[in-house]
């Protein structure tokens, strides 16, 4: 699952994010000051997708910590941050978005609107692929051809329609990631959410079960009211 970095003073306002996104399927860590969050990004800038953030924060403040990423610490200067400002404090959104940061709340928040603010700024940079090669990803004993599009469990392979490929291939870039049905619908349909995504759920119900007959040991599993993260045995 994707995994956020919060670096927040207050714990009760960190708590109430790491509640939501937890909720949402995220993994959460929390970090009470930016001497801290520096430390742990530069430590672990592999394992962290995205930085929610404060600008008041004791030691080092939240400008000091967003310009020390944005100039490459960690060496992710491009990991995608989202700013809690001060309720109204158009200095706070303004030095927020100069520092780098890609989008902003507002204190007090909807919760919900946070949760939907990190899943649209995870849509846009979405984690490293897992290729074991340009053209082919290995999915535990299986290989999925990106080149000749094909899936093949030895020397056995698995007929995909065209469709059902492109699903697979989505979810295979992000193994063990949580993809909502409405990214899934623009990068395999190419279409914009209208509301209506039970095209995904369909062919998600067909693939899946033509990975389990053809004994792959891959799985899809469902995150209620979420999407979809695909499982990879291992060798």
């Amino acid at each position: 699952m994707a995994h956020v970095l919060i670096v927040e003073d207050d714990p009760a306002i960190a708590g109430l994010v790491r509640l939501y996104l937890a909720h949402a399927g995220y993994s959460v860590e929390i970090v009470r000051d930016g001497v801290l969050g520096l430390r742990r990004f530069e430590t672990a800038a592999t394992e962290i997708d995205l930085l929610v953030l404060v600008l008041r924060l004791p030691g080092l403040d939240g400008r000091g910590l967003g310009r020390r990423i944005r100039a490459g610490a960690g060496e992710r200067p491009d990991v995608p941050i989202l700013m809690l400002t001060a309720l109204d404090d158009d200095r706070d959104k303004i030095d927020g978005l100069e520092l780098g940061a890609d989008d902003y709340v507002t204190k007090p928040f909807n919760p919900d609107e946070l949760v939907a603010r990190v899943r649209a700024l995870l849509r846009r940079a979405p984690p490293p692929t897992a290729a074991i090669s340009p053209d082919a990803i290995a999915l535990g004993p299986a290989r999925l051809d990106l080149a000749a599009r094909r899936l093949t469990v030895g020397s056995e392979e698995v007929v995909l329609r065209t469709k059902e490929f492109d699903l697979l291939a989505a979810l295979a870039a992000h193994p063990g990631i949580v993809l909502d049905r409405e990214t899934l619908l623009a990068r395999v349909w190419d279409a914009a959410y209208s509301g209506d995504t039970r095209t995904v759920d369909v062919h998600v119900s067909r693939l899946r079960d033509k990975l389990i007959a053809a004994r792959t040991g891959i799985r899809i599993e469902t995150v209620r009211s979420i999407g979809y993260r695909l499982v990879v045995p291992e060798r």
